[in-house]
């Protein structure tokens, strides 16, 4: 799955190695004809600075173009997005959409995943990147350099239901030598809530061998023109979840989906499976019971290799315990619920997707599940 455009992402496909309402008015842009009520019609836009739905919807000044025969397209014009008055991070409203809700009409967790991507997208078209789609800056397109995610960690302490607005804040930064990070703060549009927190670590690959290569001064110091001067992340908190290890889970797993494989659908433009892809691999052998009594409140991904359209891959679960600040694997007879203190505990579980022909590892991950609350009538 590289996911890429790390710094600023865009496309996907994984590595060998992370207010109050506003109203929308056009005045002006539509006009009733006198003596035909029946009819409307739109006025011809005179100036093209006239549509500028992203400062009308959110209040927030158009950001400068990085390049002076920038033009920002319709789509630009026309979403619930820009950055932020100081220009280091970006802004954008979406609303959760029949199709992106599950059983509960809560939004899944790829939703959350995809709607990560799209902002983080649209960050980068913000700037002036992403002209050629794989959201690089002008010195990673000359030298066939693209971003590559090396982790990825989502918490949503809330899901967001059909029809409520996220508005979702991003962020990126240096991380290091080799990389970079972007962040992520969701919160629920109508009242402000922070409903979810995300951190993802990227590195930089050659397009051409994809070998790993070092973040050079040049691609540095066009990126971090558009970030946060000062250290800023989505989880300030020392000993956070984002930062633990995840071992890697061996056999005999307690729960298995095997042979699954890629579908077209699944597939980015380059051929390589779409991120949101491999946690809804993940999520394959998690056992029934779990899905139907808790649910998923954090995810971690570690990418280890690509994933291609004609790979076969086995997914693996076994529940997992903290014990006095140490990680055990569960043992239970079941490898069910049983195995927690007590029925409102969370649960959580090692992963581990591999190919199926020769095991290599391809993501390992750990997932942990709270207890549903009642639906309510």
């Amino acid at each position: 799955m590289l996911l890429k455009g790390g710094a600023f992402p865009a496309c996907n496909a994984a590595v060998a190695v992370g207010e109050s309402q506003v109203n929308c008015r056009f005045s002006g842009s539509i006009r009733r004809p006198i003596g035909n009520p029946s009819s409307i019609s739109c006025n011809r836009l005179r100036k093209p600075q006239f549509l500028r739905v992203t400062s009308v919807a959110t209040g927030e000044a158009k950001s400068k173009p990085q390049e002076p025969s920038y033009q920002p397209s319709l789509a630009d014009r026309l979403r619930l997005g820009s950055l932020t008055e100081d220009g280091l991070s970006y802004k954008e409203k979406f609303i959760v959409r029949c199709y992106e809700v599950g059983l509960n009409k809560t939004a899944t967790v790829e939703t959350i995943a995809n709607l990560l991507q799209e902002v983080g997208c649209n960050h980068a078209q913000n700037v002036g990147f992403s002209t050629d789609g794989f959201a690089t800056t002008p010195t990673m397109r000359k030298l066939h350099l693209i971003w590559v995610t090396a982790r990825m960690h989502i918490e949503i302490y809330k899901y967001p239901a059909w029809s409520d607005v996220v508005e979702i804040e991003t962020w990126c930064q240096s991380e290091g030598r080799i990389g970079t990070r972007r962040d992520w703060i969701l919160k629920d549009y109508a009242n402000g809530e922070v409903i979810g927190r995300a951190t993802s670590k990227w590195v930089m690959m050659n397009q051409d061998t994809r070998r790993l290569q070092k973040v050079s001064d040049d691609v540095r110091d066009e990126y971090l023109v558009f970030c946060p001067k000062t250290l800023r992340l989505s989880f300030p908190e020392a000993n956070n979840a984002s930062l633990k290890k995840i071992a890697k889970l061996d056999d005999p797993a307690q729960h298995s989906k095997v042979g699954l494989v890629p579908r077209r659908a699944d597939l980015d433009m380059n051929q390589h499976v779409n991120n949101v892809t491999y946690i809804g691999w993940v999520l394959e052998s998690i056992p029934q019971e779990i899905i139907d009594t808790h649910e998923l409140q954090t995810i971690t991904l570690d990418y280890r290799r690509e994933c291609q359209q004609n790979d076969v891959v086995d997914s693996l679960t076994t529940p997992e315990l903290i014990v006095d600040n140490t990680v055990s694997e569960l043992h239970a007879t079941n490898g069910t619920p049983n195995a927690a203190k007590d029925e409102n505990e969370c649960l959580q579980f090692l992963h581990l997707l591999r190919l199926s022909n020769d095991g290599s590892e391809i993501n390992r991950g750990r997932t942990e599940w709270r207890k549903k609350k009642p639906a309510k009538r």
